[in-house]
């Protein structure tokens, strides 16, 4: 009898040691439903690209976690209806998103939904209790990017001239490019030639690029040979013009050579992927303070040059010799 009793008392203990192991198991997978809100479309997008496959690779490595990615599509105006409608649910732990325009659409948003969190990168944003943002450093870039456009301006390559004048086309101003972005470019560029101006102008839209390649085509005929673009699938209208009627484009963010070989001669790089998969790694975590914007640039590592593509191993060797110097300066990086 007591041996029955002790061998009962023994399975018993294991069975409850099991299941206390595996109920600590569960309660220790940690669970997140994120909404990853695209303000455009990802095709054609090396950025919102790398934004999903960062979002998806990380939800692939952490079974609790549940990513919804949704293109808002190219209608800014849409944007705030949109976003409100797909949190009213109340499914999301938190909504992330790319744009320096979106803050403040969270922010109207915000005031429907208390409780919803949101982060947003390629932005700043400071005071609101429910929005966090990480603001790259685009004046470094920019300074970067016009020095190389200002070296470009005034050499003896085939697309330029003798007018000492750059471009930049802009879908819409808003703060960080007119506070960093657009001095950073003249900045860089004048390091370069003291004398060099800059043009610069407003499509009205993230999409349109017949206007963009008409406001290309004028900024041309004024003397532009080299440009710069922040105007999302607008700037494909720059990239036409640049290839039939012969001028040169520095790019913000992502690789672009492929999109017009020895037009396209310097891209720089955004690293979008890692920074959304640290982002989900904190909000996983409960490690993300709200109401604050972080700067992270080149000597972070999440902004950087591209500099083994052919494309611009084609530029002359002295440009990419005073490149080189220029980033061994000012970062304490060298490009090749």
């Amino acid at each position: 009898m007591k041996k029955t009793f002790y061998l009962f008392l023994f399975i018993s203990v294991l069975l409850f040691s099991g299941c206390e192991k595996k109920a600590e198991s569960v309660k220790q997978e940690k669970r997140l439903s994120a909404l990853i809100y695209i303000t455009g479309v990802i095709a054609g997008s090396p950025t919102y690209e790398l934004m999903a496959e960062g979002a998806n690779e990380f939800a692939l490595n952490n079974p609790g976690i549940q990513i919804k990615i949704y293109e808002a599509g190219m209608n800014q105006a849409q944007w705030e209806q949109q976003l409100a409608e797909m949190v009213s649910s109340g499914n999301y732990d938190v909504v992330i998103g790319s744009n320096p325009s979106l803050p403040e659409i969270c922010a109207n948003v915000a005031k429907m939904f208390p409780n919803q969190k949101f982060i947003i990168a390629d932005a700043e944003y400071e005071g609101h209790p429910q929005i966090r943002t990480f603001n790259y450093n685009q004046y470094d870039q920019s300074l970067l990017l016009g020095y190389l456009a200002g070296l470009v301006t005034i050499s003896d390559m085939p697309y330029a001239n003798s007018q000492k004048k750059i471009g930049f086309i802009a879908a819409q101003e808003y703060p960080l490019l007119t506070r960093q972005m657009i001095p950073g470019f003249l900045e860089g560029a004048r390091i370069a030639d003291p004398e060099i101006s800059l043009d610069v102008r407003i499509v009205g839209s993230w999409a349109d690029a017949n206007k963009a390649a008409e406001l290309a085509i004028a900024m041309m005929n004024s003397g532009v040979d080299v440009f710069t673009a922040i105007a999302g699938g607008a700037a494909q209208g720059l990239i036409r013009v640049a290839v039939e009627k012969g001028a040169y484009i520095v790019w913000y963010n992502t690789n672009a050579y492929s999109l017009a070989p020895g037009y396209i001669i310097g891209c720089g790089v955004m690293e979008q992927k890692k920074l959304v998969m640290e982002i989900l790694e904190k909000v996983l975590e409960d490690q993300i303070e709200y109401g604050i914007s972080d700067t992270i640039g080149i000597k972070e590592g999440y902004l950087g040059f591209i500099s083994d593509d052919p494309s611009y191993q084609n530029l002359s060797k002295n440009i990419r010799d005073n490149l080189s110097r220029f980033m061994a300066q000012q970062y304490q990086i060298t490009a090749p």
